[in-house]
């Protein structure tokens, strides 16, 4: 029998992001794209997966063209790719992972992800979450669990000259953690509204 794959389209709890609006000195908070997530936990000897690097440091994070790849604890990863790789994703890194214990999730549907940019996003994150963001506590390429108010999420600094994070969130706190940053962006500085459809 022929198995087909399909993905159900996805309406994002804060609606579609465009292509990027252009960002001064400020801050830009706005919904990201929708993104392939998938959640994989690993024992044992790491090396790669997909092309995506299993053996960086707890809390770091590894990108590539199009993909991203968080290391979240000692056998915990969170990966992004573009919405319309996911299949090709999941299946080179089942294959890659071929005989060893691991479980490779896809949490596509549970995550939201909302981008914070600008010299002043880590005043704007900081009104709820409780993390030195300073370059020496937490440089560019870091990744990691933590709280923004009442939410859990994964809190990701891209590398960049300008401070780029972006906020993983399950979709049941999108709006709230989105509103959230929207009015923590008020006493962090001039805001670029990217407003939420």
């Amino acid at each position: 029998m022929l198995e087909a794959r399909y993905r159900t389209a996805r309406a994002h709890p804060l609606g579609r992001a465009d292509a990027p609006a252009p960002v001064g000195a400020g801050l830009l908070i706005r919904p990201a794209a929708a993104e392939a997530r998938f959640a994989l936990r690993l024992r044992g000897p790491l090396g790669s997966a997909a092309g995506l690097p299993l053996d960086r440091p707890i809390n770091t994070l590894s990108v590539d063209a199009t993909r991203w790849i968080a290391r979240l604890g000692p056998d915990e990863w969170l990966i992004g790719a573009p919405e319309p790789d996911a299949d090709i994703l999941a299946a080179a890194v089942t294959a890659d992972l071929a005989g060893r214990a691991h479980a490779l999730v896809d949490v596509s549907h549970r995550n939201v992800g909302i981008d914070v940019h600008g010299v002043a996003a880590a005043i704007a994150l900081n009104a709820g979450c409780p993390l030195d963001l300073g370059d020496a506590a937490f440089p560019a390429g870091s990744a990691t669990r933590t709280l923004l108010g009442k939410a859990e999420i994964v809190l990701i600094r891209r590398p960049g000259s300008v401070p780029t994070y972006r906020v993983e969130c399950w979709r049941s706190f999108a709006t709230y953690v989105y509103g959230l940053l929207q009015e923590a962006a008020f006493g962090a500085g001039p805001l670029e509204r990217a407003a939420a459809r």
